[in-house]
């Protein structure tokens, strides 16, 4: 039995996302869940969940279901590895979050187990033998409940939020491209550097880091130099405007469904200085040159691992 005929879809996801605690999460991913043969228990689930109060419109289900089954149709040709950079942008232009509401692993939890347990399952299940290798294909449990960065859908929505440069999402859809920036870069403070996160976003978009692996020799180098070397110093960065990005939540009320064929607008809290990226980028290059490549001679691997 596959996990296609034991889902109903859109079907059986609830009306409103809601907030389900971690211990109740984690106590309902068994094998038969992890391997997609049994649906999770959706009215256990639904009587531990609490709901939002007020926002009403920013807390619906719908539109984010919609969007988890539209990357499910438009990919279905492709590995579903491919989807990332299409659905990062518009689940962060959907979902619109403060960081501390995104900070919540129980809101995450609620749509990975509740809302779209079957793209959790779609977007892993075929992408990894998480289980230690050999025997029979599971999801990792920490991609329904895990940190932010593995998280099936938090690691999108954080990608999004880190890589964005002000409401322009284009260089988050460049960075998504490349599983390290997930992998490796998203966990790592020196990320938050918006300076650091472009110029990185930079050397990608224009060519000069093209493979998985150079990235995650990129992404150790800058992070390992980050320590003796202050970005902030060297590059410096204009806060994030708190107000134009409460405006942006509150315009989802009369915003339209986010376009599928052309990137969302996010919120215009501020661009990224260039001259701030123009600083770093000699200073990255030359740890790129320098960085050790693993496997540089091996040209086979999983771009989507």
């Amino acid at each position: 039995m596959s996990w296609e005929s034991v889902y109903e879809g859109a079907a059986a996801a609830p009306e409103r996302l809601a907030l389900l605690p971690d211990a109740v999460a984690r106590r309902e991913l068994d094998d038969e869940v992890l391997s997609g043969r049994s649906a999770v228990p959706h009215e256990k689930l639904d009587r531990s969940s609490r709901a939002f109060e007020g926002d009403g419109d920013r807390w619906r289900a719908r539109p984010v279901r919609e969007l988890f089954d539209a990357a499910m149709r438009r990919f279905v040709e492709a590995h579903p590895g491919t989807s990332d950079a299409w659905l990062a942008p518009r689940l962060h232009a959907t979902l619109r979050l403060t960081r501390r509401e995104a900070g919540d692993s129980e809101l995450w939890n609620h749509l990975a187990l509740r809302v779209a347990p079957d793209y959790v399952l779609w977007r892993w299940l075929g992408s990894e033998n998480e289980n230690g290798g050999g025997g029979e294909a599971r999801v990792n449990p920490r991609r329904f409940t895990g940190p932010f960065h593995v998280q099936a859908m938090a690691r999108l929505w954080w990608a999004a939020e880190i890589y964005r440069d002000g409401r322009n999402y284009a260089t988050a859809e460049a960075a998504c491209t490349n599983q390290e920036m997930f992998n490796s870069a998203l966990r790592q403070d020196v990320f938050l550097h918006r300076p650091t996160a472009q110029t990185v976003i930079r050397m990608l978009r224009d060519g000069t880091v093209t493979s998985t692996r150079a990235a995650n020799a990129l992404i150790k180098a800058v992070n390992t130099a980050g320590s003796t070397i202050q970005y902030e110093l060297v590059a410096p960065d204009e806060p994030l405007d708190t107000k134009a990005r409460r405006l942006w939540i509150e315009d989802l009320t009369y915003a339209p469904p986010v376009p599928h064929d052309s990137l969302p607008d996010g919120p215009d809290d501020g661009e990224v200085d260039f001259s701030s990226v123009a600083r770093l980028l000699p200073l990255f290059q030359e740890l790129f040159t320098t960085a050790p490549i693993r496997g540089k001679e091996d040209p086979v691997e999983n771009p989507y691992a």
